[in-house]
């Protein structure tokens, strides 16, 4: 039998070799918010020569005309998405005016959207709300349908400490793909988080539903072992149902998908990985070191015991 929890500290260093990272360069340089949350304009546009100028020529134009916090990414070779401070529309009339007369060239308009800095915190607060309310209810949904065997509170704590570590793992890499890509987190990445939180918590679920099970079978058992045993039996469940379903097709989206939905797909795809692995090789063994009560011996130094004479 694989001895997964045997491993359990290499398997949680290895998420810490990627969590504390990311998290350095969110301390470092701060959250990639985009629109959505600190307020500003994203203006997207077509030129209908079939190539967009020198882009370092849009962002001075833009500075020119007193707008800042300027952003260019380009779609294809004709289409540039331009993240700017706020603007209303008659400065967003003035910049294609001022873009076609100076590149003298026709601008075609595929979208305009302006956030408001109000409307950002409010986003930001539900989105927080919505993570905060979910954590709490998985905690009193997994102790009520575990109230038959001891400690069930135990198993939806774990629970949420996994999700977090999934949570964390998602920001990190939104960390590096902010530096790397230019990746900003707006409602999209908020959607692929709200998932890949629904997904890690219905993993976490049926490892530890396995656990209560062989609980009231493998009695005998102590419980390191029997929980060894049951991530064994929904081992391959949990890869199957995530590899060879969900990750294929976000693989393909993110692959083909196009530009706008990208970095969703990438972000769902690392995400929904992070879940299954995370209800494997994290929630049981966190749950494994509660029950032992390992902290204890974390500090204290190893004594060797005399040979005797």
């Amino acid at each position: 039998m694989l001895d997964i929890l045997g491993k359990r500290y290499y398997l949680f260093a290895l998420s810490l070799l990627i969590i504390v990272p990311g998290m350095i360069l969110l301390a470092v340089r701060g959250f990639p918010l985009a629109i959505d949350f600190k307020g500003g304009s994203l203006l997207e546009i077509k030129f209908s020569s079939g190539k967009y100028p020198e882009l370092e020529q849009v962002i001075s134009l833009y500075k020119n005309l007193g707008i800042s916090d300027v952003q260019i990414n380009s779609t294809g070779l004709d289409t540039l998405i331009i993240r700017s401070s706020f603007m209303d529309d008659p400065t967003r009339e003035k910049i294609i005016t001022e873009i076609e007369k100076t590149f003298n060239d026709k601008i075609i308009l595929n979208r305009f959207d302006s956030v408001g800095p109000t409307i950002g915190r409010e986003v930001t607060g539900r989105a927080a709300a919505a993570v905060a309310v979910a954590a709490i209810a998985v905690v009193f949904y997994i102790a009520f349908a575990f109230r038959g065997i001891p400690h069930a509170f135990r198993y939806g704590i774990c629970a949420i400490i996994a999700m977090l570590h999934d949570v964390l793992v998602v920001l990190s890499i939104a960390a590096v793909g902010g530096v790397f890509w230019g990746w900003e987190i707006d409602s999209l990445f908020i959607t692929a988080l709200l998932s890949v939180i629904g997904y890690s918590v219905q993993d976490k679920v049926v490892v530890f539903d396995r656990i209560r099970e062989n609980s009231n079978i493998l009695r005998r058992l102590p419980f390191e072992k029997l929980a060894n045993h049951s991530i064994v039996q929904t081992l391959q469940r949990s890869i199957n149902t995530q590899l060879m379903t969900v990750e294929y097709m976000l693989l393909a989206l993110a692959l083909f998908g196009g530009v706008t939905l990208r970095e969703f797909s990438i972000i769902l795809l690392i995400g929904l990985f992070s879940g299954t692995y995370s209800s494997i090789f994290i929630a049981a063994p966190i749950l494994v070191v509660w029950e032992n009560k390992e902290w204890q011996k974390w500090f204290k130094p190893k004594t060797n015991n005399p040979t005797p004479a």
